[in-house]
Parts: C-alpha cells; sequence; structure tokens
C-alpha cells in the first residue's frame, strides 16, 4: 500500500470518530417528568426540556419573579411542558430581552437537589415581527394608477 492510501484511511477514521462522538452528546428534548427520572439515575448531562409559558387571564405570566435591584443574576419562571407539566426554572442570570413575547421556550440544565431545574441556558422561540400586523395594501399614487 502506498503511504498516501494510509494517510487517506488514517484521516477518514478519525473523521467517522469524530462524527459519532458528537452525535453522542447530541439531545433531545424530554419531558419534566423524563428529565426528574434521568437526575434520579444519576445522568448528570445536560437536558434540553421545551415548553410554553403559563399565562393569567391577564395575560401576565405566572409565577415569573425577577427584581433586578433586588438581585439582578436571579430569574426563575414557570414553565409547562409538552405533556402539561408545570415546574418552576431558576436562571441564575438577568432575564432575556424580549421573554414575555416568547412562543416557545427551551431551557438547557438539570434537576438539583432540591428537585428544582436550574437552566444554563434559555433559547426562545418569538413570534414573528409581522404576525400582529394585518397586511394592508399600499395606497396608489399617481405613478403607480397609471401602471
Amino acid at each position: 500500500m502506498k503511504i498516501t492510501h494510509i494517510i487517506g484511511i488514517v484521516v477518514i477514521a478519525i473523521a467517522i470518530g469524530v462524527i459519532i462522538s458528537t452525535t453522542g452528546n447530541a439531545s433531545s428534548y424530554v419531558s419534566f417528568g423524563q428529565a426528574k427520572e434521568m437526575a434520579a439515575n444519576g445522568n448528570n448531562s445536560k437536558i434540553h426540556v421545551v415548553g410554553k409559558l403559563p399565562k393569567s387571564g391577564d395575560g401576565k405570566i405566572a409565577g415569573m419573579v425577577y427584581d433586578p435591584q433586588l438581585d439582578p443574576n436571579y430569574f426563575s419562571f414557570d414553565l409547562t411542558d409538552q405533556n402539561g407539566l408545570t415546574q418552576k426554572v431558576v436562571y441564575a442570570n438577568p432575564k432575556p430581552q424580549d421573554f414575555e413575547r416568547s412562543e416557545q421556550i427551551v431551557i438547557i440544565g438539570g434537576y438539583n437537589e432540591k428537585n428544582v431545574f436550574i437552566a444554563d441556558k434559555i433559547l426562545m422561540k418569538c413570534p414573528s415581527k409581522y404576525q400582529d400586523e394585518e397586511f394592508r395594501e399600499a395606497p396608489k399614487t399617481q405613478a403607480t394608477a397609471n401602471l
């Protein structure tokens, strides 16, 4: 075998190893029930939970606590997962901008010993900036009326 063939085989083997190792760390979305079970079994990997913010009748987010004058790095809120289970989530950073406008929230983190979900990251799916606006036809001007 030529040395170039051996180098090519080694490069391919390394690439396959990298692909396998990165897919092993990939996480899928789980519910709070599954996340608790994973934590109880000693799984300390980062868990992804997707959910929606429960809102009261007047549109305010239920269970949200953020007082930047008291502690700017403490933000907690309730999140309801896809199975309907609501859980308190604590985020040790400032409240993300436009948090209230989010349609869906993805939290990445895990449970502590007090059975509270501690989020390391918060990803938000915000509504489109055009969603609330109705499409209106622009008024015709003299230039467009002649077309």
